[in-house]
């Protein structure tokens, strides 16, 4: 069974408070995910800064708790059934967060269903392909000289781009009322501004879309988790 007080994580990143959750991440759009989802719940948790070095995601103790060595990761020390869970992937923390809690999953069975596929588009679409975009525009692949890698991302930016649009249309939030999606997909679109890609995939021209951004980012839970772990 996970000992939260003596997991081997611990040894790197000692717990103050071992009766709270306990936060692995660093302020990535994915790494947001889960300190933005804490702050909207409530629940009492401590954030560990963990860098995308090598010397911390490939460490040893990171990952006895997450082996494919990506942040966010999570430990609960009151998980189901009264026992710890150790949790990785920013997609199962949210639905395992919004299950512990009730909140941000709708209020049917249909409202979750529907919440899930937009937590999966953007698990699947918007995160993949901005990230790809911001590699081959902004990072290393922008050395790539052949073009046909950055068109490929930048015209599905654009599609995805459209699909939220198009969703947006007559409505504040991805799947109507506020949700465990828009606290996936939100993020992302953020990301367009570090990437310095905006302009590249249009983004005025959606004007749902941007509107969408401007709304989420004026919550006082998401001010505070754009900003947890700090990043010194």
């Amino acid at each position: 069974m996970l000992d939260t007080y003596s997991h081997p994580i611990m040894n790197r990143w000692p717990a103050q408070f071992p009766d709270r959750i306990q936060l692995y991440s660093f302020p990535t759009p994915n790494g947001v995910k889960a300190s933005i989802m804490l702050e909207e719940t409530g629940l009492p948790y401590e954030a560990h800064k963990v860098s995308l070095s090598d010397t911390d995601v490939k460490s040893a103790e990171f990952l006895s708790l997450n082996p494919n060595n990506k942040i966010p990761a999570i430990i609960d020390p009151n998980g189901p059934d009264g026992e710890p869970i150790g949790l990785f992937e920013s997609g199962a923390i949210l639905l395992y967060l919004a299950e512990k809690t009730g909140k941000f999953i709708g209020q049917t069975k249909a409202d979750k269903h529907r919440i899930t596929q937009w937590l999966m588009f953007q698990m699947g679409g918007i995160g993949p392909m901005f990230g790809q975009l911001g590699y081959f525009h902004k990072f290393a692949g922008s050395e790539i000289e052949d073009p046909r890698p950055r068109e490929r991302y930048v015209t599905e930016a654009k599609r995805l781009l459209n699909v939220l649009n198009q969703q947006l249309e007559g409505q504040h939030w991805i799947a109507g009322d506020y949700s465990i999606a828009d606290m996936a997909i939100a993020p992302w679109l953020r990301g367009l501004g570090f990437y310095e890609a905006k302009e590249l995939v249009g983004w005025e021209d959606h004007a749902n879309v941007v509107a969408y951004l401007d709304r989420f980012l004026e919550r006082p839970a998401v001010q505070k988790g754009l900003v947890t772990p700090a990043r010194d």
